[in-house]
């Protein structure tokens, strides 16, 4: 049951997740399977969440180089002040980048897929894909960060 990933102007995309219980992780395998095969279908990126694909849950997956790490109910720490700017993607405006500006460090602290804590440090690019997931929870859309108003860019 593979679901579609919403696209940007959808309404559910703007709405914020409610955290996941314990019991209700395990009902919700199939739909981390689908957030994972969405992110393989879509060719591009590293992270999806559940909103992403209409599911109101703070479920995050991420697939670095072939390694799987599911993230729930995760809160973030950024870290310092040092910021850095780049070109954002989105699996849910595919042919668009936005520059924005995020912090080059968090700590994102989580419950991993069998209910354990855990936490990880994160910097540069990795601290960017977090803090671009974690937005989504709550109802945040890359473009609703960008720099300035002429930091929309169509990719070729």
């Amino acid at each position: 049951m593979k679901r579609k990933v919403l696209l940007l102007g959808d309404p559910a995309l703007y709405e914020v997740s409610s955290a996941v219980t314990r019991e209700e992780l395990e009902e919700l395998r199939p739909d981390i399977e689908d957030m994972f095969e969405c992110l393989k279908d879509a060719g591009f990126g590293h992270g999806i969440s559940a909103p992403q694909i209409g599911i109101k849950k703070r479920l995050i997956c991420l697939d670095l180089d072939g390694v799987r790490r599911v993230i729930v109910n995760p809160t973030l720490e950024l870290v310092g002040s040092e910021m850095m700017e780049l070109m954002d993607d989105c699996l849910c405006f595919p042919g668009l980048l936005v520059k924005v500006r995020r912090n080059r460090r968090c700590i994102v602290r989580y419950r991993d897929e069998n209910w354990q804590v855990q936490e990880l440090a994160c910097e540069g690019y990795l601290s960017e894909l977090i803090q671009h997931e974690y937005d989504h929870l709550n109802g945040i859309l890359a473009t609703m960060r960008a720099v300035d108003g002429k930091s929309f860019v169509m990719k070729g």
